[in-house]
This record gives structure tokens, C-alpha cells and sequence, in this order.
């Protein structure tokens, strides 16, 4: 898994997610199908979807060298949350993270994400027919 595929993959997860959150999982416990065990409030739907989009824009849009970053990013930020909200308090930033499966996701996602910045590999293809080198 490379940077590039890591924003692709990860940025549809996060805006399904994030819309899911709206009306199956959440925005309460009490509406989730998970109950009190996973859900999502309105703030994590909306920074969910946002940070979607911008990681699928990237995708598409910055250098290979930015992509690398930006996942770097992303993924020690989610680690720092799902460590945060595990340790410290369930609330960031107006966002309710009040519950392990909401925490554990958000450290996953960072240690893939870290895992994905760490990748040897290009983001873009390269020899072949289709993309000769010279």
C-alpha cells in the first residue's frame, strides 16, 4: 500500500462513514445500529466527510513526495486522537469520541496510514506500455 492508495482508499471510507454517521451510526447512541458501542456525533460526521474529500483531492491533485506527507500526517494525527481519547478525555474539539471502538478505529487508521507513508513504493505507476520510460 502506497500513499496514493492509502488517500484513495481511506478517503472513501471516511466520507462513507461520515455519511453513514448522519443516520446509521449515529449522530447518537441511542440512533446508531451499534448503540452506545459505536457511534457518531454530528462534529466527527462532518470533520469524517471533510477529511475525505481533501484526502481524495490530494489523491488525485498533489506530487507523490506531498501525498507521502500528507498521509504521514494524517496518520500520526489519528493515532494522537485514538491515544487521546483513550487516555485523557472523550471529547476533542467539540467531537465526542465516547466509546473504545470509536478510539480503536481512530488508532488503526493512524497506524495504516503511518504504515501506507512508509512505503517504499511510488504512488504512480511507472514503465510498462502504457507509461513508457525514457
Amino acid at each position: 500500500m502506497n500513499p496514493k492508495q492509502f488517500l484513495v482508499w481511506g478517503g472513501v471510507i471516511l466520507v462513507v462513514v461520515g455519511v453513514l454517521g448522519f443516520f446509521l451510526i449515529g449522530p447518537t447512541a441511542e440512533q446508531s445500529i451499534f448503540g452506545s458501542g459505536w457511534w457518531f456525533d454530528n462534529a466527527e460526521n462532518w470533520t469524517h466527510i471533510v477529511i475525505g474529500v481533501v484526502a481524495l483531492l490530494a489523491a488525485y491533485t498533489l506530487p507523490a513526495a506531498a501525498q507521502k506527507t500528507l498521509a504521514m500526517v494524517v496518520g500520526a494525527v489519528a493515532v494522537l486522537i485514538g491515544l487521546y481519547s483513550f487516555i485523557i478525555s472523550q471529547s476533542f474539539l467539540g467531537a465526542n469520541l465516547e466509546n473504545p471502538a470509536d478510539s480503536l478505529l481512530h488508532v488503526v487508521v493512524g497506524a495504516w496510514a503511518l504504515y501506507a507513508s512508509m512505503s517504499k513504493g511510488s504512488s504512480m505507476p511507472s514503465g510498462g506500455m502504457g507509461n513508457p520510460q525514457m
